[in-house]
């Protein structure tokens, strides 16, 4: 199975796009966050040409997210209010369209995209820990299930300084302050680990390039598009790729494709599907 999360910046300006790469690559989910349409305007039946279902949560103009699937989902879940039903910034943080997962081939796979924060300043700072607390909160309620977990997205946070181009700069301001990688961390906690640093442990490796200050023809871009594994799927992991050359296109995304790859589901399982 090949897990993919792509921020697109707007389904529907990059639908081309997404199209093309998804004819080249065929993965069979790929999350999609800032998808920014409302839920009636989404473009199902370009992605079902492709063989593709979609389970969304959209707003106009803002935010957004939708897994995209070849192979059957159950147990779709939208907000963090889902998991939380009586935590009531739960129920808050749910005006905003950031948070979808559902169940496919026996794993979760849940799709995020976490709030900029704009500065350190911004009062959209405080809202940003809080969201993290309150995923802090989700997860563990996840983990009570036992159902593995994939968690993907467009983190907005660079964990560490080699997930960014210039670290002594930047360190220290928004994605990459302290109270924000300790919030993400607390998150994880023991359970879940960044894919890609299994493959890949060096720096130079970006996933996000601003439009401002030709950040792209210079190569200084950010890591903040993340595939987060239990340790039941880590073990199955074969490999972990960013999309790169993607953010070369014509007026893209300012983000790339990043796609996990696993020997999922286990042989095992597979032999035990077919006895029953």
């Amino acid at each position: 199975m090949r897990i993919a999360t792509w921020n697109v910046n707007s389904v529907r300006t990059r639908l081309d796009q997404v199209s093309v790469w998804l004819a080249a690559e065929a993965p069979e989910v790929l999350c999609l966050q800032e998808t920014k349409v409302a839920d009636a305007l989404f473009p199902h039946a370009a992605f079902e040409a492709l063989g593709y279902r979609a389970v969304i949560s959209g707003q106009k103009a803002y935010n957004g997210v939708a897994i995209l699937s070849r192979l059957p989902m159950a147990d779709v879940r939208v907000g963090f209010d889902a998991l939380l039903p009586d935590d009531p910034a739960a129920v808050e943080l749910g005006e905003q369209k950031r948070v979808i997962s559902a169940s496919i081939d026996g794993l979760r796979v849940l799709n995020l995209y976490v709030p900029n924060g704009s500065s350190l300043t911004s009062e959209k700072y405080p809202y940003k820990l809080a969201w993290l607390a309150c995923l802090q909160r989700y997860l563990q309620a996840q983990e009570a299930e036992g159902e593995p977990l994939a968690m993907v997205g467009d983190f907005n946070i660079a964990l560490e300084s080699r997930d960014i181009h210039d670290p002594g700069r930047l360190e220290g301001g928004i994605m990459a302050s302290d109270p924000e990688r300790r919030a993400l961390r607390a998150a994880l906690g023991e359970r879940l680990r960044d894919v890609f640093r299994v493959f890949e442990p060096d720096s130079g490796h970006w996933s996000w390039w601003d439009y401002r200050t030709g950040a792209w023809d210079m190569d200084r871009g950010w890591r903040i598009d993340h595939i987060y594994l239990c340790d039941q799927l880590l073990a199955c992991a074969t490999g972990c790729v960013i999309h790169k050359a993607v953010r070369g296109n014509d007026q893209p995304s300012d983000h790339a494709p990043v796609v996990a790859h696993l020997a999922w589901p286990p042989e095992s399982a597979e032999g035990e599907d077919d006895d029953w």
